[in-house]
């Protein structure tokens, strides 16, 4: 059986050069990058080079970049490392922010009573009103989070507007850039955010790695201590091959070259499919990302049916250890219950054609009949 991948939102297959610069890293600078003997120095030399370049792509200096596990560990440290420091706070954040930053501000929240946070709610299509979202900042609000792009229906987030706002107010702002890498013009100088994450297997990198760039002069609480790697900022024996790697592949992919053939998806899927329901239509969205739901059909059934079928498809964001709940993105934007449970997104990637866009539908269709006549329609 023929298979198709099409879940390029939740990770995207590594790029060879990326295995091949890793391989070399593997192979020649074994060496712990803290030793100060020839082997440590090699090793180092590489993770200084590493760094570098993903300070020229960024436009950054390569103090402000710190190495992390990925974004999650990045959310978590900023969050985390901004909390931790007084016993009181307040935290803005929208609704449809990955479960790395909404689970860790509860978190906080409920562990500290002096520690509250507002949830900012999208309109019905999945955009933050940036107007709604300064609002909602207090005196005491010492942290605002927004991602860039969401990862389930791509909808870019006004985070411009919005880091100018918290820049006026003096109120650090974390942007979760992990879906806009790749997809979007990423200029941090314009941005001028406080803290931005990134992870590197969402644009043909390894896995386990991100970084976090942070402004200079910030100050946060470790969440990992130990050792002093990262100027201090996270402790533990640097991952030099993934480094190298999350390097290699920056700037080899460009989604917004698959914008056509996801409108194409969408406007085939609609013709076929009446009264299939598209999510985040109305606004700018990333170019390989289309989240959409067909009435009548249990969504968890529509995703086993198509992983039979040989299509890696998702229901919304894949860090949730398998669990499928109904997404919290859709629900935040008012979608009934029942249509949070029929989505399915389908993100692409460069290498998809119209050819491949064809059997996706035809799978769909088919699957879509077998299951209504399952079901007695």
């Amino acid at each position: 059986m023929k298979q198709y991948y099409f879940d390029y939102n939740a990770t995207c297959p590594q790029l060879p050069e990326v295995n091949l610069a890793m391989q070399e890293v593997v192979t020649s600078a074994y060496g712990n990058p803290s030793s100060l003997h020839w082997a440590g120095r090699h090793a180092r030399r590489k993770l200084d080079d590493a760094r570098d370049a993903m300070a020229k792509f960024l436009d950054v200096a390569s103090s402000q970049i710190v190495l992390t596990s990925g974004g999650t560990e990045s959310n978590n440290m900023v969050i985390q490392g901004i909390m931790s420091q007084t016993q009181t706070g307040h935290v803005v954040l929208s609704a449809i922010e990955h479960p790395a930053i909404l689970q860790a501000a509860e978190q906080w929240a409920k562990r500290y009573a002096g520690w509250t946070y507002t949830i900012v709610k999208p309109d019905s299509d999945g955009r933050i009103d940036s107007e709604t979202f300064i609002s909602a900042c207090t005196e005491d609000t010492k942290l605002a989070c927004l991602m860039w792009a969401n990862n389930e229906t791509g909808v870019v987030q006004p985070v411009f507007e919005v880091s100018q706002a918290c820049r006026e107010r003096k109120i650090p702002l974390l942007v979760d850039a992990v879906q806009a890498i790749g997809k979007l013009d990423v200029n941090l100088k314009s941005l001028d955010a406080d803290f931005v994450s990134f992870s590197a297997h969402k644009i043909g990198g390894p896995r386990g790695v991100g970084i976090l760039v942070e402004r200079r002069g910030l100050h946060l609480e470790p969440l990992l201590i130990g050792g002093g790697q990262e100027r201090g900022r996270r402790s533990g024996t640097e991952n030099v091959a993934g480094a190298v790697g999350f390097a290699a592949a920056l700037g080899k992919l460009d989604y917004t070259k698959v914008t056509g053939l996801r409108n194409a998806f969408e406007e085939q899927l609609k013709a076929v499919i009446p009264d299939v329901r598209f999510f985040g239509q109305t606004h700018e969205r990333t170019a390989n990302t289309s989240m959409f739901c067909v009435p009548g059909l249990e969504g968890e059934t529509l995703l086993m049916q198509m992983d039979l079928a040989g299509f890696a498809v998702a229901s919304g964001s894949a860090c949730s250890s398998g669990k499928r709940d109904p997404s919290h993105v859709l629900m935040a934007m008012g979608v009934p219950e029942y249509q949070s449970r029929s989505s399915l997104r389908i993100s692409f990637g460069v290498e998809h054609t119209e050819e491949m866009n064809t059997v996706l539908i035809e799978a769909l269709l088919k699957i879509k009949k077998r299951l209504q006549q399952m079901g007695g329609r």
